[in-house]
């Protein structure tokens, strides 16, 4: 990432954290823990380099995420199955990945590309995918935006049941406790915890 600055970093869960994290609430999304992972990771990186919303200058999105949002998907495939439910709206909405990006792009004023990824290599956690760094490179190259807000985002896989899933009323749940040395979560292995990492960059 030679040509890279970071301006600015944030993970979900914090490894500073004293105790266990609770992701806050989004407004509009449900039935997933992703879009508030997302949501709160990119929150914290903004807020780190600019404190308060907005943000100045031409801000680009950039989520890469392998697996993407299982929790939503999973809920799509239930609720299809079951024929004599409707299909919740927001479903849909909230399965494109750019629609959280919308959200924190409309709330810190960014006004650079929106873009959704899936890498081809999955870095170990706490780590953003070199995908995802060589396209930000590119898009600031470019001269799409003067930086890159970059968030590399995992939901855990618990046999069925996310980490932190929505309560019913869509308020995620769960505990997710900090990461240890080895970037897995207190206690438990890293597949059991949602993880995140955002990195704000500019060309160096």
């Amino acid at each position: 990432m030679t040509a890279l600055r970071i301006l600015a970093e944030a993970a979900w869960p914090d490894p500073d954290a004293r105790g266990p994290e609770q992701l806050p609430p989004l407004p509009g999304f449900a039935a997933s823990s992703f879009n508030p992972l997302v949501a709160e990771t990119a929150e914290r990186c903004l807020r780190a380099r600019h404190g308060a919303a907005p943000a100045p200058g031409r801000t680009a999105l950039l989520l890469a995420s392998a697996s993407g949002d299982r929790a939503t998907a999973r809920a799509i495939d239930e609720a299809a199955a079951d024929t004599g439910r409707r299909m919740p709206p927001l479903l849909f909405f909230q399965s494109n990945p750019n629609a959280v990006l919308g959200h924190i792009a409309a709330r810190w004023g960014l006004t650079g590309p929106v873009v959704a990824i899936s890498p081809t290599l999955v870095p170990p956690p706490g780590r953003v995918p070199q995908d995802a760094l060589d396209l930000a490179e590119q898009l600031l190259a470019d001269g799409d935006a003067d930086q890159v807000l970059v968030i590399a985002a995992e939901q855990a896989d618990t046999d069925g049941t996310e980490d932190g899933a929505a309560a019913p009323d869509g308020a995620p749940g769960g505990t997710h406790g900090p990461a240890g040395p080895d970037g897995s979560g207190s206690g438990s292995g890293s597949g059991t915890t949602d993880r995140a990492v955002a990195l704000l960059v500019a060309l160096a």
